[in-house]
């Protein structure tokens, strides 16, 4: 295939292509207007008297401010005020409209995961998908919402799933890459047997509150650190779901990486099948070679993109991964947002190119 690097476009110009971004950040304009109808009376006098408690190492938050109040875009604050991807018709006239997006799936994150109190958790969470239905989907039929779930609590997470479950509101379930535990471990597995059940992907984003530093080791100095921090962190838990032998257990169970890049995925597929292959007596219940588990199970976002230089690097990453394993993400409206007339580095055909940018995802979530 004969590739040249694309020419960069103005960033904002309107683009033909049609488009799904897999990885949308709403957030509420406010919380007691629009979460609270959705919760008892009881929890939202608790969020008043104790406010939300997340699973974290420091009790102020996040130990690295974001580099952007909101780690967001400076022009993504709505001109009526609010927080940025609070208001529809904004999200609509600077983002899905101009960029021609066809699909977006809404990755909420304050939403009440993570938090320490898992019964608050629980009812944050539904909370959450209520208002995902009653303030975005039922208003824009190009948005499809993520199930928010009470992850550290199992059970609680198979009953959310099971009430929303052919719900077509819903694209996928939504967990964060930084649990309590090894995401691959059996506290998780009926989570999995869930959303198997119910026909959903589940997707994982960088982040969360496992109260843990993104290390190996302790708190890194620097922001820089935690944002390299995410990949490392999304390599683990896919290596503990290999290893524990998850999607052995759960063959039609579909996982989706978000926000962690994915040009680390070969190497570590290497590297996986060379220590299975020499050690593979201890886990004999992982019986394919991991990098055929990874191919068969593994969609990534692309976001943030890769861009090496030479840029044929690219797509020699891309095509060992696959194309049709990769989903196109903005990660609007956040700061490290990828333009898409200008995020793929690299000429391809219109047929590749429609795949990569739409149909890859219609056909993962059955919305062809």
């Amino acid at each position: 295939m004969n590739i040249q690097v694309m020419e960069r476009v103005t960033t904002g110009q309107k683009i033909n292509l049609a488009i799904a971004d897999c990885d949308i950040h709403p957030t509420p304009k406010s919380v007691p207007v629009e979460i609270y109808p959705y919760l008892s009376k009881r929890w939202q006098d608790y969020m008043e008297t104790y406010g939300i408690i997340y699973r974290q190492g420091f009790p102020t938050g996040p130990a690295f401010p974001k580099g952007q109040p909101n780690a967001a875009r400076r022009d993504a604050y709505p001109p009526g005020g609010g927080k940025p991807g609070s208001d529809l018709d904004f999200m609509r006239s600077q983002h899905l409209d101009p960029n021609n997006v066809q699909l977006g799936v809404l990755n909420p994150l304050s939403c009440g995961q993570g938090v320490q109190n898992q019964d608050f958790s629980a009812a944050y969470c539904n909370a959450v998908n209520h208002w995902q239905i009653a303030e975005w989907t039922s208003k824009e039929s190009r948005l499809k919402a993520s199930l928010m779930v009470p992850y550290e609590d199992p059970l609680a997470s198979v009953k959310e799933i099971d009430l929303w479950g052919g719900d077509n509101n819903f694209a996928q379930i939504l967990l964060l890459s930084r649990t309590a535990e090894p995401l691959g471990q059996r506290k998780y597995w009926p989570i999995f047997e869930a959303a198997c059940r119910a026909n959903l992907p589940v997707a994982v984003h960088a982040f969360g509150y496992g109260g843990a530093p993104v290390t190996g080791g302790g708190w890194p100095s620097f922001y820089i650190e935690e944002m390299v921090g995410h990949a490392e962190n999304t390599q683990s838990l896919l290596t503990s779901m290999v290893f524990e032998g998850v999607f052995e257990r759960f063959p039609t169970l579909k996982l989706i990486l978000v926000e962690a890049g994915f040009a680390w995925l070969p190497a570590l597929s290497w590297r996986l099948d060379k220590l299975w292959n020499r050690m593979r007596g201890e886990i004999p219940h992982v019986t394919r070679p991991p990098s055929e588990l990874i191919r068969q199970h593994v969609w990534l976002t692309t976001q943030p993109m890769e861009e090496p230089e030479p840029r044929e690097h690219l797509l020699d990453t891309i095509e060992w991964i696959g194309w049709e394993k990769l989903l196109f993400a903005t990660d609007y409206p956040h700061w490290d947002f990828d333009e898409p007339s200008r995020a793929l580095p690299i000429r391809i055909g219109k047929e590749q190119k429609e795949a990569f940018f739409l149909k890859n995802a219609l056909e993962l979530y059955n919305l062809n």
